[in-house]
């Protein structure tokens, strides 16, 4: 931020002791490269746990998916080894001598000791109930949660990102909008394409110039760039479709709307009251706000870990101002000062190089840390050259590199010969007797392992000198493998897919089928194509149009099968060097081909059409993880990375080849910059280079540069290999400028000038002068001619695996449906397992009731069912359940929201349900009948969307789950059934039915579910809860028409009895017992727990739906008594007395 008045240089902060106390408040822990971050979070989460915050109370966010992985193993691991500690020491064990936090919790009376590891171990017990996600996670979280606070569509698809929808709306604008001018327009469709990518990609930014002249180009880009926005945002809501970004936007507009913000913050409050971010420098403005709306108060504690040195994503849309801002926020802010990855030598190195450097603001600077005690010596013996830090510098000597006119370093020549140096320096390394030192915490010795490829990563700024590196480092005989560099769509294979694709469109046509002969799907050489005869080109392309029908008929992923397997392509790609490389990636673009040929629906020239774009944008496909190039082997190889790829990683040896190379600013995308006269807000100049804001880009730009240098070097543990060159524009490149171009200050200039080669030596033996024995400043030869020979290893020994693991043949992971399974033929419910709703096992209808004699209630018989006429079937009942779930029982539309939502599903599944329309007013029907005491008599239509959970699925461990802690069998069930349900009651008998023989199953394992409607009556602590579930059973008989007479009370009963139904509800009732007794303060079952509703709605017809004795025609309501439950609860959570 532009914060006039902070002092210069390097404020002093004071170090964060993890074994202090506890944080209060907002508190922003400034990370270094290996100071651990995550340790730190883990730590302060198990302090916060034993402290007495439960683990549900906790929030732990990250950025990625991957980290989110990590943080979480890493904070059970921390938990366990607490629990675990702690349990020892009260057994009277000794301590971990290096375990800090653990001695901390240790201390005290054995009682209070005690109580720490209760608390430990009920959260390891709770520990997949923690909150540990990524922040588009947590914020789809709490929008579902919320309900009525939150505004989040049901029933949307989550999508990565929005570049297809981009370009159609920008396609379909540029058309309208220029489709009748006969000049020509007055910029290019590539040219609008980047402008709305700018827009919809920084949706809070400011677009200037805001004050054009109307008639202008500029103008016409400001107004392209809204109604981009605008379009996108109206396809995707009439697409059902939504990103993650929009998770956080429609988060913070909750948390900033008058109307709904106390009542949300108030909610999250009293779900987290401690929250801990990790990588905090990824984060940006609207995350920040989220945080600060509900954090950012009495009572609330918010722990921010962050390294703004590390800030390296901002073309993901990261902004480190925000990180800057909440420093300024916070009320206490401390660093991390130990090293736990890197030898004290090579951060002394990197002491000399940073200093204290500003890294692209004034607010981020270097700071210095010392390595843990197991890292004081060095832990790389052997090399060659012993530094830490190896400086190579490529002689500006026209015999050895060719000079540009003006006395510089041709950069593409130096690139080559770099790449042959690091080859070079590579096989000298493996052929020495290079070890690594392996030591405890302590840093006692404990042994070595000699130093192999695996252990080394060569990282690159550019995507395109991974592969350089990658050959040069083959051509030595030194094993490499690309590590995510670059999209798959900059591939040969990408090239390939796109001839064969064009082959298939057209397979008569013979110079598509040469193009695509000379792919690896043939391997074709070019001798045996010019070669080729009539016999061969008709055969292939007969094979063309076999393969065109494949496609046509069966899709992208079958073609890519028959392909395989017909071409045997395995097998004759693995057999030449690159092979695995090459076969990875063609994999990897049929599945996305698959994909978008799914998703979008697309044909074979569509689908040429797609791929054929996404290889010609390819330099602007940076931010999707699913088109990233794949691992082709995890062979120990030396990993070639770019510098983004390896942030989070860590290396024994990096080498950095190419950071003498200023990296390319794209003039033909809109600058987006920090404007400081406005607060700096982020903002789009469309003004292009010509613009204001041009310059603050590129310095902004630069200063990433900067920190990209930090992360590339800070990787390495033991040792890192730079090499520099003076090339004509290498003033720009961010070693230049570190070496050459840092003032007094510690500010580092956006241009350094380029020195001359005695400076370049003057300069360098200075540095390396300042930490005696750390740095080498060496001459870089582009290669010796050397090839890698690696050490012979004996054969290993090969012994069959035994298996002797004994298999627990009781443990299964069931459902109610599963129980029930050999009951019936069908099977019945919605459990998630299963694909389909069954209502009707085939041959129930009438089997329970006889249509003969008069019961007194022939009255009932002239009230037609108004669902008689749709046929019965298991088909049915899933449709009806997916038209229920996809309306507001309370819209004032209803009846039109039932026709589309019938319409809509008849187009995904056309089901025979017969006459839509009498389908919709038979449902707009049910769900205006109330529905008895259990629903204080309220029908469907009176509860809104914040009233209802659709589809609630759960699953919990049955007597122990994985680790048996008794049995239990459903004669256990009925044995609780008998205690609890008396005569009077509608399912008195039902545990002599549950007592059958043939149900006789032990519940061990797991049960889940899903609970097709869970409806709240009544508000606050005194609100209840019910249980719904659809049937659509038919209960009549053949030849009679269908009325409410065959959905009376008694007939219901006897239908719940013969279809086990009783058995659900009390299962779904433990489930939603246990859900609320995790989730409601101050829960009670008797007050809380309304009871459950079979809704069978072809008895259900209103408002006037009959009632008998009470009970409504079509709709079985039951409240099982609470001990029942909570004794249930128990037997299964437990078993069954011994």
């Amino acid at each position: 931020m532009s914060r006039p008045g902070r002092p210069q240089g390097l404020e002093a902060v004071e170090d964060f002791d993890v074994c202090g106390d506890l944080p209060t408040g907002v508190t922003l822990l400034e990370a270094s490269a290996g100071t651990g971050k995550t340790f730190a979070i883990a730590s302060l989460a198990a302090r916060f746990v034993a402290a007495g915050t439960s683990l549900h109370e906790l929030l732990l966010v990250t950025f990625t998916r991957m980290a989110t992985g990590e943080l979480r193993n890493r904070v059970r691991e921390r938990l366990v080894t607490a629990e675990q500690g702690l349990g020892r020491f009260l057994a009277g064990g000794g301590l971990a001598p290096d375990d800090d936090v653990l001695a901390l919790l240790a201390e005290g009376s054995e009682e209070e000791v005690g109580l720490r590891r209760r608390r430990l171990a009920t959260a390891l017990s709770d520990f997949d109930a923690a909150t540990i996600s990524t922040i588009h996670g947590f914020c789809g979280h709490v929008l579902t949660g919320l309900g009525i606070a939150g505004d989040v569509e049901r029933d949307v698809t989550f999508v990565e990102n929005l570049d297809d929808l981009v370009e159609e709306v920008v396609d379909d604008l540029y058309v309208l909008r220029f489709h009748n001018v006969q000049s020509v327009p007055p910029f290019t469709r590539s040219v609008a394409l980047a402008v709305a990518r700018r827009a919809v990609h920084n949706p809070d930014a400011v677009v200037e110039p805001s004050d054009a002249d109307a008639a202008s180009d500029v103008a016409m880009k400001v107004r392209l760039a809204r109604a981009v926005c605008s379009e996108v945002d109206r396809r995707k809501r009439r697409a059902g479709v939504i990103t993650y970004s929009d998770l956080l936007t429609r988060l913070q507009q909750t948390l900033s709307d008058p109307a709904r913000r106390a009542a949300a913050c108030a909610r999250l409050r009293e779900r987290y009251s401690v929250a801990l971010v990790d990588e905090f420098q990824d984060t940006d403005q609207t995350q920040w706000r989220i945080f600060r709306s509900v954090f950012d108060a009495e009572h609330s504690q918010l722990v921010l870990i962050g390294d703004p040195k590390q800030a390296i994503y901002a073309f993901r849309g990261a902004d480190v101002y925000a990180y800057l801002e909440a420093k300024d926020v916070a009320a206490v802010h401390k660093t991390l000062g130990v090293n736990w990855r890197s030898d004290q030598r090579l951060i002394d190195a990197y002491d000399a190089v940073f200093g204290d450097a500003t890294l692209g603001h004034q607010g981020i600077r270097y700071r210095k840390v010392r390595a843990a005690d197991g890292h004081t010596s060095p832990g790389l013996v052997g090399t060659r050259v012993d530094a830490a830090l190896r400086l190579r510098v490529v002689p500006r000597d026209e015999d050895v590199v060719p000079l540009t006119p003006t006395g510089f370093t041709s950069r593409p020549k130096a690139r080559e010969f770099v790449a042959r140096d690091v080859a070079a320096d590579l096989v000298r390394l493996l052929s020495s007797d290079a070890r690594v030192i392996i030591r405890d915490p302590s840093g006692a010795e404990q042994g070595h392992e000699r130093i192999q490829p695996g252990h080394i990563a060569v990282l690159v700024y550019a995507n395109k000198d991974a592969a350089l590196v990658r050959d040069e480092l083959e051509e030595v005989g030194v094993p490499a493998v690309i590590g995510g560099a670059g999209s798959v769509f900059g591939t040969e294979a990408a090239t390939a897919w796109l001839r064969l694709l064009e082959a298939l469109e057209r397979p008569t046509v013979p110079s598509r089928a040469r193009a695509v002969a000379l792919t690896p799907f043939f391997g074709w050489s070019a001798a045996e194509v010019a070669a080729a005869g009539e016999p061969q080109w008709e055969a292939l392309h007969a094979l063309l149009h076999h393969w065109a029908g494949v496609l046509a008929r069966r899709g992208v992923a079958s073609l890519q099968e028959t392909v395989t397997l017909q071409q045997a392509m395995p097998g004759r790609l693995l057999a030449y060097d690159g092979g695995e490389r090459e076969l990875t990636d063609l994999r990897h673009v049929g599945e996305l081909l698959h994909a978008a040929a799914v998703a979008d629906k697309l044909g074979a020239t569509a689908l040429t059409t797609w791929l054929r774009r996404r290889i010609a944008e390819v330099e602007k496909d940076v931010d999707s993880e699913d088109r990233t190039r794949r691992l082709e082997s995890d062979a120990d190889a030396v990993q070639v990375l770019t510098i983004h790829r390896s942030k989070g990683l860590e290396f024994e040896i990096v080498y950095c080849p190419f950071l003498w190379v200023p990296s390319w600013i794209r003039d033909d995308d809109p600058p987006v910059f920090h404007d400081p006269a406005n607060d700096d807000r982020r903002t789009i100049d469309l003004r292009g280079k010509d613009g204001p804001g041009w310059e603050p880009y590129v310095r902004e730009e630069r200063g990433q540069e900067l920190r990209l240098a930090y992360v590339a070097l800070t990787r390495a543990k033991h040792q890192a290999v730079v090499w520099w060159a003076g090339e004509h524009k290498g003033g720009e490149a961010p070693l230049t400028r570190l070496l050459f171009g840092r003032g007094e200050d510690g500010a580092i200039a956006d241009v350094a000038p380029v020195p001359d080669p005695d400076e370049v030596d003057a300069r360098l033996t200075e540095l390396a002068a300042t930490a005696p024995g750390c740095i080498s400043v060496e001459e870089a030869t582009g290669g010796e001619g050397m090839r890698w020979e690696p050490p012979a290893r004996p054969p290993a020994s090969l012994v069959a695996a035994r298996f002797d693991r004994p298999l627990d043949q009781a443990w299964r992971r069931t459902s109610y449906s599963g129980l029930t399974s050999h009951i019936h033929e069908a099977r019945v419910a919605s459990e998630p397992e299963e694909r389909r709703v069954v209502d009707e096992p085939p041959g129930a209808a009438g089997a329970v009731v006889s249509g003969a004699g008069d019961d007194g209630l022939a009255h009932l018989r002239e009230v037609p069912s108004l669902l008689g006429d749709m046929p019965a079937g298991a088909a049915q009942g899933t449709f009806v359940h997916r038209v229920l779930e996809s309306v507001d029982f309370s819209s004032a539309s209803l009846d039109d929201e039932l026709g589309a939502a019938v319409a809509a599903q008849l187009r995904l599944s056309p089901v025979d349900v017969g006459v839509g329309a009498e389908l919709a007013a038979g449902l707009r029907a049910a769900i205006a009948t109330p529905l008895g005491p259990v629903a204080d008599g309220r029908a469907l239509g009176s509860f809104g969307l914040g009233d209802r959970v659709d589809e609630l699925a759960f699953e919990f461990p049955l007597v122990g789950g994985d680790v048996p802690t008794g049995a239990a069998t459903l004669g256990g069930v009925a044995s609780v059934l008998r205690r609890h349900v008396g005569h009077a009651d509608p399912l008195a008998g039902y545990a002599d039915r549950l007592d059958d023989p043939d149900l006789a199953a032990t519940l061990r394992g797991y049960l889940s579910g899903s609970i097709d409607l869970t409806l709240q009556v009544g508000a606050g602590a005194d609100a209840r809860f019910a249980i719904v579930d659809y049937k659509t059973n038919w209960l009549g008989f053949d030849g009679e028409p269908l009325s409410a007479w065959h959905y009376r009370p008694s007939a219901l009963a006897a239908a719940m009895m013969r279809e086990h139904y009783p058995l659900q509800a009390l299962l779904y009732s433990v489930a939603l017992h246990r859900y609320l007794r995790w989730r409601m303060p101050g829960y009670s079952i008797e007050r809380n727990f309304a009871g459950v509703l079979y809704l069978f709605v072809r008895g259900m017809s209103g408002p006037s739906t009959p009632q008998v004795d009470g009970g409504r025609c079509g709709v079985f309501g039951w409240r099982p008594a609470a001990a029942l439950i909570t004794d249930l609860s128990d037997l299964l959570d437990v078993g069954e007395p011994s």
